[in-house]
């Protein structure tokens, strides 16, 4: 398997970054891990936010503690849609893991053409 795809790969399924640390080009997977760990951690802290929101809800009473109940409180949560952080985080993490998947595959491609070049010379 070539570089470029393995790198790909490594990037769409692992996590951003992770097809750049493939390919030993470690401060662009830095910078990509980093910002995707913040996203993700926002992310993670919107959603314990609403979580503890309706913890409070069925401690003080105002929400029965029923599956159907609780369930239904969650969707109108999520229904509602997210802070403008959550939003924010989101899109660049998408962007992240896409850049993450072009661009790794971008640099494995050239990777693989040094690899083949230097392979055909006697």
């Amino acid at each position: 398997m070539k570089k470029s795809l393995k790198a790909g790969l490594f990037s769409a399924f692992v996590f951003p970054g992770g097809g750049h640390l493939y390919l030993k080009k470690y401060i662009q997977a830095a910078l990509l891990i980093l910002v995707s760990v913040a996203c993700v951690g926002v992310l993670l802290s919107v959603a314990m936010e609403k979580a503890q929101q309706i913890s409070d809800k069925i401690l003080a009473g105002e929400i029965p503690l029923d599956l159907a109940r609780i369930t239904e409180e969650i969707s109108s949560q999520v229904g509602a849609g997210g802070t403008q952080n959550a939003d924010i985080a989101t899109y660049v993490l998408l962007i992240c893991w896409l850049t993450g998947i072009i661009d790794s595959y971008r640099l494995g491609r050239i990777q693989d053409k040094v690899d083949d070049s230097g392979k055909r010379q006697p």
